[in-house]
């Protein structure tokens, strides 16, 4: 995976951008209706409060929920082929992400994966997962 433009942080994403810093992945929860929520937004998608949304750790388990191989990459600083996936978090909310694999045929639906990180020359980093493998055994 090469490095490419992410977005600045904002006032909504600052949090989650400076939890990236230190490898933790932050998702939304809501204290009036306790929705999480995924990716950082100034309104809960449950009940459309702006006042009471806090932040969580996700322990970063997870499954493929689905997901494209791509061959073809749009920029030619990403090298294809690359799988692009939809996680749901354990704790519910989904993350759209790649998925790392030395197989890519290897990735399915259902996968159980976990959280790693693509660290990013300013510091900081996106989360991306990969096949738990200890979860396959079992």
């Amino acid at each position: 995976m090469s490095d490419y433009d992410v977005p600045p942080a904002d006032e909504v994403t600052a949090p989650w951008w400076e939890a990236t810093r230190e490898h933790r992945l932050l998702v939304q929860r809501c204290a009036a209706c306790q929705t999480l929520q995924h990716p950082p937004r100034a309104l809960c998608t449950g009940c459309g409060s702006t006042d009471d949304l806090g932040w969580e750790t996700s322990t970063g388990a997870g499954s493929v929920d689905a997901y494209t191989v791509v061959h073809r990459s749009p920029l030619p600083e990403l090298e294809a082929p690359y799988v692009v996936a939809r996680v749901r978090l354990a704790e519910g909310p989904l993350v759209l992400t790649h998925v790392l694999a030395d197989d890519l045929t290897a990735v399915r639906a259902d996968l159980a994966v976990r959280l790693d990180w693509h660290d990013l020359p300013d510091g900081r980093s996106l989360p991306v997962f990969r096949i738990d493998d200890s979860a396959q055994e079992g």
